[in-house]
Order: structure tokens, then C-alpha cells, then sequence
């Protein structure tokens, strides 16, 4: 992967991540890297189910775009669950 592939990932990543974060009610206590590093997951794995399903197109995908912000989401719901609560937010820890 080139250089620009991988930022290309971790900018597409974060946008990912903070859509699922937003579609989580409530407050999620975990930290921005978490929801980033959720949202680098979440897009490949979308990416990987569209293409398993083969609906995967050259240009613009709705379908792989829905289901990678649709497992940010649920992947978002579940670490925060799981993230201790007397650590995460926005302090880095």
C-alpha cells in the first residue's frame, strides 16, 4: 500500500468512524482514536462485504459505503460498551 493509500485511509477512517458515532445515541465515553481506528476497521470490512456480495462497482458505491458506515455504527455501540468508563473521552488515555 502506497502513502497515499494509507492516509487516504485514515482520513476515510475517521469520516466513517464519526458517522457511526453519530448514529449511536447517547454519549460513547471512548476515545477519538478508538472511533478512528473503528472507522479504518469498519470501512475495509465494508468494503470486503460488498465485494463478497459483488456489489462493488469502479466509481462511487452505495451499497459498500451503507454497509461500512452501518458496522462503524454497530461496532462504535459495542466498544463503547465495552470501554471502561472511568477512561476514554477526549483526554487520550
Amino acid at each position: 500500500m502506497t502513502i497515499t493509500g494509507i492516509i487516504s485511509a485514515l482520513i476515510f477512517g475517521a469520516i466513517i468512524g464519526a458517522v457511526g458515532r453519530l448514529l449511536v445515541p447517547g454519549k460513547q465515553n471512548m476515545p477519538i482514536w478508538l472511533t478512528v481506528l473503528v472507522g479504518i476497521v469498519a470501512a475495509f470490512a465494508g468494503t470486503a462485504l460488498a465485494r463478497l456480495l459483488k456489489l462493488s462497482t469502479g466509481g462511487f458505491n452505495f451499497w459498500e459505503v451503507l454497509f461500512q458506515v452501518v458496522i462503524a455504527a454497530v461496532a462504535v455501540f459495542a466498544v463503547a460498551a465495552l470501554w471502561p468508563k472511568g477512561r476514554g473521552g477526549t483526554s487520550g488515555y
